[in-house]
């Protein structure tokens, strides 16, 4: 898949150009993906199908500021830390 991607102890949390240049992914739980969407419904995106359904959240990188794609990333790290080391996620939730 030809585009750079970001990860912790080899899992992905978060991707560039997906689905395409000028966009980007992160990983989230479905629960996470509602709160962002909800909360910048014009930069933060359900990705279609099965991934969107799981929490995968496109992030339109034009309409993007740094704060709320700062939080996305730091949301989406811990998440596939916690869910690969077996931590509880920040917050006290279970990954």
């Amino acid at each position: 898949m030809h585009h750079p991607d970001f990860r912790v102890g080899g899992k992905i949390f978060a991707t560039m150009g997906y689905p395409r240049a000028g966009w980007a992914m992160v990983k989230l739980t479905p629960e996470d993906q509602a709160a962002f969407v909800g909360m910048k419904p014009g930069m933060f995106v359900a990705v279609k199908g099965k991934w969107g359904d799981k929490g995968c959240t496109n992030i339109i990188l034009a309409r993007a500021t740094v704060p709320p794609v700062r939080a996305a990333l730091r949301v989406a790290y811990d998440a596939v830390d916690a869910k690969r080391t077996g931590r509880k996620k920040p917050g006290g939730r279970a990954a």
